[in-house]
């Protein structure tokens, strides 16, 4: 363990207050320093920031306000009666990102590898209690070695009391956990329970159990990235939702997305005005999207078409990547966007897709972001994986989520929207407020030829030229059901539109949805299928 340096305290029972208040600046400095140059330089060595300035590049100039930065535990035995520094490992405040209030806290790796002890717990929970009670988000910069071995069942309790809060806190406040070094056991639940979590590849890892115990166990060897690093749960588990090179980019990516988010669950996203016309048309599109179903393309093109400047910031871009979720701003108004991804599995949905857009479409709902869907689904995956890991369940998540959600919702299909797959993306029948098509869409409930070979297998079967009769029947289920003024006919779609139209029309149903309000049921709570 590093060795600390004991920042001196003011004992004297006299001495005027000039001489009392210049001891505590004295204190207060060798506070600010930390617990050394050493210690320093073994954290940059390792291509980490120190708690101090991890906060300094998150928050505005000059804004921090730090509260009980003289804690100190007051454990004794196991060594710990030697070694009382002050903030007892962990740095607490508060100040503001582009101008709006923004509480945090920060693992002080340099002060007992920062362990989680009882007084180190407790200046966390005051955090979180003051973050609750002012209606702001919270940042936590974790960088700890889990809890505090020396302080016991105190330390334990100590994380219970944060998961208690996360909890109290979710969908009330943005909660954001920026992962910037280990996070082993019981201290992995929390970045958990939380909106987003942020990490930093080769410096920061998340597991319940080690690499050490890994092997014990199972056998099996693995490294601590290998098992639990950045690029793992970004793209593996699901854990991340954004994974970064360095600290300095992840912090300004933390800032770029508290500006998409509002302060609470009783305020609007912020609005920001915008250069980018409403009306500007997207003659673009007509080339971007194929119109034969059958040809993927990157949908990441479509949306930087439609929102504002083109601009997006991307959630989970690793992870289930046949659906997307995004946040961006349409005339100056932050929206979340769900699109399917043709160009990976088609745009199928699967279980990690599943759960990964009822998770995004819930946060959107619970912070008054309006969500547009941009459908181009073929259906769910088949497969016997997909049926026995509950594809059932995890698909009927999206489908609770988008139920539930009574924020504005506007539907876009380009393409396909075939079978279960084209209700759960968020159809008319689902709620959505308001859903458009191109002319090249198909709703139907499977495939023309599919379609065809079901209605029609008796007769193909029996004809001389069975090739023929399903080519026929093919075209006359697709002219009949799928063509795409059918759903229109019957109000299932609002209108067909131009492409070239997609951005205005979006921006004024929008504009025209900004006001709604919806009830849900008088209920505790609902079950969703978790």
């Amino acid at each position: 363990m590093t060795t600390l340096e004991e920042p001196a305290t003011v004992t004297a029972a006299t001495g005027s207050t000039r001489d009392r208040t210049a001891a505590l600046h004295t204190m207060r400095e060798r506070v600010l320093r930390g617990p050394g140059e050493q210690a320093t330089a073994a954290q940059h060595a390792k291509g980490k920031l120190t708690a101090r300035e991890r906060i300094g590049l998150l928050l505005d100039e000059g804004s921090f306000q730090e509260i009980e930065p003289l804690r100190r535990h007051r454990a004794t035995g196991f060594g710990l009666e030697a070694r009382r520094p002050h903030t007892d490992g962990v740095v607490t405040g508060w100040g503001t990102v582009h101008g709006r209030t923004v509480f945090v806290y920060a693992h002080d790796f340099r002060i007992f590898g920062g362990s989680l002890g009882e007084a180190h717990a407790q200046k966390i929970h005051k955090i979180m209690d003051l973050a609750l009670a002012a209606g702001a988000p919270l940042v936590s910069l974790n960088d700890g070695a889990g809890a505090r071995i020396q302080e016991g069942v105190t330390a334990l309790a100590g994380y219970g009391g944060i998961f208690r809060r996360n909890a109290a806190a979710s969908g009330v406040i943005p909660q954001i956990s920026v992962m910037l070094g280990p996070c082993a056991g019981g201290a992995a639940y929390s970045p958990a329970l939380t909106d987003f979590v942020f990490m930093v590849r080769e410096t920061s890892q998340m597991f319940l159990t080690g690499p050490d115990v890994v092997q014990a166990v199972t056998g099996e060897t693995i490294g601590q990235d290998g098992l639990g690093g950045a690029d793992v749960h970004a793209s593996v588990s699901g854990v991340a939702h954004f994974a970064f090179d360095d600290e300095r980019g992840c912090l300004e990516e933390v800032r770029y997305l508290l500006s998409l988010l509002p302060q609470n669950n009783r305020e609007a996203p912020p609005y920001r005005p915008t250069d980018d016309p409403a009306d500007r048309p997207n003659e673009a599109l007509t080339e971007l999207v194929p119109a034969d179903g059958n040809r993927p393309y990157d949908m990441r093109a479509v949306i930087a078409e439609i929102v504002d400047d083109g601009e997006f910031l991307e959630v989970h871009e690793h992870w289930a990547a046949n659906v997307l979720c995004v946040l961006a701003r349409v005339d100056g108004r932050v929206v979340g966007v769900v699109a399917s991804q043709p160009q990976s599995l088609a745009g199928v949905l699967d279980i990690d897709a599943s759960e990964k857009a009822a998770r995004f479409v819930q946060l959107c709902d619970a912070f008054n972001i309006p969500l547009v869907t941009l459908v181009d689904v073929p259906g769910f995956l088949p497969g016997v994986g997909q049926e026995h890991g509950g594809i059932i369940r995890h698909g009927a998540k999206l489908l609770y989520a988008y139920c539930n959600a009574t924020v504005p919702r506007v539907q876009l299909i380009l393409r396909k929207a075939y079978g279960g797959a084209y209700i759960v993306m968020d159809s008319r029948s689902v709620g959505a407020d308001l859903s458009y098509a191109w002319p090249t869409n198909e709703i139907a409930v499977m495939g023309a030829a599919g379609a065809a070979e079901v209605v029609f297998r008796r007769e193909i079967a029996a004809a001389a030229d069975p090739e023929a009769v399903r080519a026929e029947r093919t075209r006359a289920y697709e002219n009949e059901l799928m063509h795409p003024y059918h759903a229109a006919e019957r109000g299932l779609v609002d209108d067909v539109i131009d492409p070239a139209r997609t951005r205005s029309v979006i921006a004024a149903a929008l504009a025209v949805l900004q006001s709604k309000h919806a009830d849900l049921p008088d209920r505790k709570h609902g079950n969703p299928p978790l």
